[in-house]
């Protein structure tokens, strides 16, 4: 089982960014994601999750408005959509997946983590 995060980079405030989690080695259909983000010095938060459905999705009060997540499951993909980026989005983005059935809103539901992916927005 393996998670692939990627789409971070170089931003301006206020542009976009695409994150994509790529999932290989499930068994069974592409499972519950969540996005998760670390800033230097502070601790992994949960930024969003997205269940089997696309009208199942969570996002954090941060980027309410602001972000985006989707899922194609004929490409084992799930996409995190990022506007108007601002300063404090900066950070590694994770994502994992919890295959249990339920849209991970905390690291220890959890079950396998992808490497992360930089993304760093400049003021």
């Amino acid at each position: 089982v393996q998670l692939q995060a990627s789409g971070g980079g170089l931003v301006q405030a206020g542009g976009s960014l695409r994150l994509s989690c790529t999932a290989s080695g499930f068994t069974t259909d592409l499972p519950d994601i969540g996005w998760f983000r670390q800033a230097p010095g502070k601790e992994r938060e949960w930024v969003s999750c997205i269940g089997k459905s696309d009208d199942n999705t969570r996002l954090a009060n941060s980027v309410k408005g602001r972000f985006t997540v989707s899922r194609d499951n004929a490409k084992n993909t799930v996409y995190l959509q990022m506007n108007s980026l601002k300063a404090e989005d900066t950070a590694v983005y994770y994502c994992g997946a919890n295959t249990l059935g339920t849209c991970p809103r905390v690291e220890w539901a959890i079950d396998y983590w992808g490497k992360g992916t930089q993304v760093t927005v400049s003021s």
